[in-house]
């Protein structure tokens, strides 16, 4: 799975309708330009594409100030959505998902339910033990990798990554059951998106020289997650 769609997809969300600049200023601002593939280019193909497929709908507003193209904003469709919605839970759950795709997902958490939350994290909990099961089936991680030579290095990399996979989603567990963050239904959640015009403290020196990308917009800005944590759409 690829943690575009789904952070774009959360993205336009988050503002109920964005075009392509606040789209990408937003998950730089998350830093995601950094720990995924949210790379300008990606991100204004993902909204042309995802519209093309009836997820988002692009509307088309004034020409922008400084004389290029109509801007485009987009909107998401209930299609659109409940693929959103399933991208989020199926990255909460996987265990074997990349880094990327669980950070992207960690940043929207709170558009689920907080019951529904920790029942995806237990149910990730429970995947990560039985992959460490299968492994060990084949390595005993008491004898230590030089039993399989060293690519035994391979499995034991493996059974410390489920380990700490597995401690970290225990911890975030019982944080979430202790009241931490506020999620979908229970009150003003917390706003992680740039508001128009706001500066981005985090903006790259890829985001001043690109703005070739047809949605009208000034250079500048990336996208980096902003607004994956606003239950209220």
């Amino acid at each position: 799975m690829s943690a575009i769609r789904l952070l774009v997809l959360g993205a336009v969300r988050q503002h109920g309708r964005a075009h392509g600049y606040q789209v990408r200023n937003d998950l730089e601002y998350w830093g995601a330009h950094e720990w995924s593939n949210a790379k300008p280019g990606s991100i204004y193909h993902a909204l042309k594409q995802m519209a093309k497929q009836g997820m988002l709908i692009a509307h088309e507003i004034a020409p922008s100030t400084v004389g290029g193209p109509p801007r485009t904003e987009y909107e998401i469709t209930e299609k659109g959505t409940a693929e959103y919605l399933t991208l989020l839970r199926e990255s909460l759950t996987s265990y074997d998902q990349k880094p990327d795709v669980l950070s992207a997902a960690l940043g929207f958490v709170v558009d689920l339910g907080r019951e529904e939350a920790l029942e995806l994290l237990e149910e990730r909990v429970r995947g990560i033990e039985e992959w460490r099961t299968a492994v060990t089936e084949h390595y005993v991680p008491d004898d230590g990798p030089g039993q399989l030579g060293h690519i035994g290095e391979i499995m034991n990399f493996w059974v410390h990554s489920a380990d700490s996979g597995a401690e970290w989603t225990r911890g975030l567990i019982q944080r979430i059951k202790g009241g931490a963050y506020t999620f979908a239904g229970e009150g003003e959640p917390f706003v992680g998106v740039l508001s128009e015009g706001e500066e981005n403290p985090y903006r790259s020196d890829e985001s001043l020289s690109d703005g070739s990308f047809g949605d009208g917009s000034l250079n500048g800005g990336g996208l980096s997650g902003g607004g994956l944590s606003d239950g209220s759409r």
